[in-house]
């Protein structure tokens, strides 16, 4: 899809400087720029590249003045970085934009579907499902019976997702993603041996959460597993049943959330954290990679390591860490000393 530098313009409120009738089609870093690429300049460090540039199209801040001729057109706008960043939102809903139902798909007769909706092919619509408008479910993806599913939200290839579970608004659900699969329970008996313990609960997904690719999302034993309001999940996590995670918490990848876990709002959790079942978690809490939670966590704590401990503490701990053997070395060198005088 083309884009004329005065379309752009229009978009983002900026003045053109050049030809206004230019088009691009692609986008491009400044340095590696190509005709028929829009690029940007935020960062005075790379300023030189703008001359050499053979990106058709540059956004800059009103406050640039070029030094040298230049073979790019420019749109000048308040803020270069926040306008591009306005301008690859826009161009993701472009590119976003499908509608209607591919062939081969199965809809079931019982399942509702608001305006707009787009059901890519070989996907599977089961039994009772409610779709909102402009609801977007892409090539291979799988909904279980009674699933709700809310205005504006992308499920992307190869994403499953099982009966009874609930997604709000605004929601993306990258390719990969499986939510309320059957959390981990089962009972030993006299034996040894294991019986599964039915899960019956579901998942709900509230409104502008994100769920990053092959992450799993368990539905609860009983009651519900819950992702609240603007939580973004990073690839690769494992929610279990009957989690709860406040709004706004953001996660990183390969974190694990055991059974139970109550993590509070606007936290910042780290790659590869354990977080340790039925532990409580306060809000504004962050936790450094690698950290292993194993007990209940207050408001506005900052932890690592494994287990954890506060951050500052585990800071200067560190310094003793590296050097233990020196500290070893050290005591048993005066133990062979007050040895000796004795």
């Amino acid at each position: 899809m083309n884009f004329t530098a005065q379309q752009i313009a229009g978009i983002l409120e900026g003045d053109i400087v050049g030809n206004p009738e230019v088009e691009v089609s692609k986008l491009s870093k400044i340095e590696e720029g190509i005709e028929g690429s829009l690029t940007f300049l935020a960062n005075p460090k790379y300023n030189s590249y703008i001359y050499s540039t053979k990106a058709s199209i540059t956004i800059v801040n009103k406050t640039f003045e070029p030094e040298n001729e230049l073979s790019t057109t420019l749109i000048k706008v308040d803020d270069a970085y926040q306008s591009f960043s306005k301008l690859l939102e826009y161009y993701n809903q472009v590119k976003l934009n499908k509608q209607g139902i591919e062939q081969p798909s199965f809809i079931s007769d019982t399942a509702k579907m608001g305006s707009d909706i787009y059901i890519g092919a070989f996907s599977y619509i089961s039994d009772n499902v409610t779709l909102g408008n402009n609801v977007k479910v892409f090539p291979n993806a799988y909904i279980g019976d009674n699933v709700t599913i809310g205005d504006n939200t992308i499920i992307f290839s190869g994403a499953k997702i099982y009966s009874e579970s609930v997604i709000g608004n605004n929601c993306v659900i990258n390719s990969g993603v499986i939510i309320g699969a059957d959390g981990f329970g089962f009972v030993p008996d006299n034996e040894g041996e294991y019986s599964k313990i039915p899960q019956i609960g579901n998942v709900i997904i509230e409104d502008f959460v994100d769920v990053g690719a092959a992450t799993t999302i368990d539905r609860a034993t009983l009651g519900s597993t819950i992702i609240r309001r603007g939580v973004k999940l990073d690839n690769q996590i494992q929610i279990a049943h009957n989690v709860e995670i406040g709004k706004n918490t953001v996660i990183a990848a390969q974190t694990g959330v055991a059974g139970s876990a109550k993590i509070g709002e606007n936290c910042l959790i780290g790659g590869q954290v354990g977080i340790a079942g039925h532990f409580v978690i306060g809000n504004n809490v962050r936790v450094q990679a690698q950290s292993g939670i194993g007990r209940h966590v207050k408001d506005n704590e900052i932890l690592q390591g494994s287990p954890s401990f506060s951050f500052g503490d585990w800071n200067k701990s560190y310094v003793h860490f590296k050097n233990l053997p020196k500290i070893v070395k050290s005591i048993n060198d005066l133990e062979k000393k007050i040895n000796g005088n004795n």
